[in-house]
């Protein structure tokens, strides 16, 4: 036993895997939870007709795209503040953050419902179907009550995740979730609702979950130091957390986008009710299967985090290499899983007998991707959680942007591949993304970064940090051309 239990140490580092796998297991359960909502919702449309179908999913893509997408990329700010801040006894800050991040993401909530308002002109001038866009466009208006919960509650997400108070979360998340799946079947199926049913539920839920979350802060004795009540102060750090708020919420959203693009792009392929609900299917299955990667990347996130705002670089980038390790091997039970059962995982979205032909062959494409993830989902956290964002926007920008989307047109136009050349392209894309990720935390200087990680040092961090890159591998160049003088001499 002593043996096995000395292999495996060699390999991972057990007790550092046991406390992140603690950390992301409720993680990743809270995200299934808060994820499935919308799930839910577009599965019961599902069984109304294929254009119903193809409405909630393009809708869905649409939701995501503007809405939960941005809410999450602003809400990164606080994973490096708040994170930092309670790695260093700043625990008075977290609150005072909270709320900056909060009045942010309001003001952002307001400048999409308008948008969401116009979602009909905007998909049809991006030459998606005009029947598809009508229906989208309801779906789209019925959520828009429900944007203003996303942004607060991805809010306290964050606080409560860098204090690692994440137990709770699984019961807040679960219980909406819960009462989600009641009141969307109810709506849909029992009441003249029907479709509109289904977006109502998510905003009822949406609002639900928020309220849950700040009772439970503002009650819970644990919070004492780290919630002191509203405060004017807030608005002090307002442009102190935008200036990280913006560079997180593009490098989240570059790359969420760059899949829900393929959305958009599905539509103007042939059969274009199939591809579109096919491509948002695979969508929603990547995503489903990062939850562990993602789970593991907001525990990667908060252990970096800590451990450098407690100025401690060494355990931070320990800590960084056992989860990437243990996303791995995680994920390999996922793809195994998708493998086998692609069959009945399918029948939960549609009982299309072509959609069902079509998701099997793109099942080893969609295997590759979510193998990707796993390594770029946990880097992504760890450039959070040391404040990379603004490192992170242009590798993200240059990965989807410049090499997956262009690769993804000329192979799903170009050619007969369809749907599977838009999945390849964008698996060019995350290859590059996740190499480059790799490549800056490899060459990064920790030692660095306890410093780069004060408010006031964020901004000289990554201004600096290409430049520190660079001298990094120009110093292994010397030293290289050091060794080799040496080894002449010898001779």
């Amino acid at each position: 036993m002593n043996t096995v239990r000395g292999w495996w140490n060699k390999i991972l580092d057990l007790e550092e895997a046991k406390n992140q796998l603690i950390f992301s297991v409720p993680m990743i359960l809270t995200n299934v939870s808060f994820y499935s909502v919308s799930l839910v919702s577009v599965m019961f449309t599902g069984h109304l007709g294929v254009l119903q179908l193809a409405g909630a999913t393009l809708a869905n893509s649409w939701y995501s795209v503007t809405g939960v997408d941005v809410a999450i990329g602003l809400s990164g700010a606080l994973e490096t503040f708040c994170g930092q801040g309670f790695g260093s006894r700043e625990y008075e800050m977290l609150g005072i953050y909270l709320q900056s991040s909060c009045i942010i993401s309001l003001i952002f909530s307001i400048v999409i419902s308008i948008i969401w308002y116009f979602t009909q002109p905007i998909l049809i001038l991006l030459h998606q179907s005009p029947d598809i866009s009508s229906t989208a466009s309801l779906y789209m208006k019925f959520l828009i009550p429900g944007l203003f919960a996303i942004g607060i509650l991805q809010n306290m997400l964050r606080f409560l995740q860098t204090q690692s108070v994440v137990w709770p979360l699984v019961v807040l998340s679960a219980l909406p979730l819960m009462l989600h799946i009641g009141i969307a079947y109810a709506l849909i199926h029992f009441t003249s609702l029907s479709f509109k049913g289904a977006p109502i539920s998510i905003s009822i839920t949406c609002w639900v979950s928020t309220l849950l979350l700040a009772f439970y802060v503002m009650k819970a004795k644990k919070f004492k130091d780290t919630w002191k009540g509203f405060s004017f102060q807030s608005f002090r750090y307002l442009l102190t957390v935008l200036k990280l708020a913006l560079p997180s919420a593009a490098m989240v959203c570059l790359e969420f986008w760059a899949f829900e693009i393929l959305v958009f792009l599905a539509g103007l392929l042939p059969d274009s009710e199939i591809t579109t609900s096919l491509i948002a299917i695979c969508v929603n299955t990547e995503a489903i299967g990062c939850m562990i990667s993602y789970g593991l990347g907001a525990a990667a996130s908060t252990r970096v985090a800590n451990e450098l705002g407690a100025d401690k670089p060494d355990r931070a980038k320990h800590a960084m290499g056992v989860t990437l390790k243990l996303s791995i091997l995680l994920t390999l039970c996922v793809v195994a899983a998708l493998l086998l059962g692609h069959g009945i995982w399918i029948h939960l979205f549609s009982t299309s007998s072509v959609i069902e032909k079509e998701f099997a062959s793109m099942a080893p494409l969609l295997a590759i991707s979510i193998l990707l993830d796993s390594v770029q989902g946990v880097l992504s956290g760890v450039a959070r959680g040391c404040g990379w964002q603004h490192f992170a926007v242009y590798v993200n920008l240059a990965s989807y942007y410049l090499i997956a989307l262009p690769i993804a047109c000329i192979l799903g136009f170009k050619s007969k591949l369809h749907a599977k050349g838009l999945w390849i392209g964008l698996i060019c894309g995350m290859t590059c993304q996740t190499g480059s990720l790799l490549i800056l935390t490899k060459y990064a200087k920790w030692t660095k970064l306890c410093e780069g990680l004060r408010p006031e040092g964020i901004e000289m961090q990554a201004t600096h940090l290409c430049f520190n890159l660079a001298k990094t591998k120009e110093e292994e160049g010397e030293k290289q051309e050091t060794k080799e003088e040496e080894g002449g001499k010898k001779e």
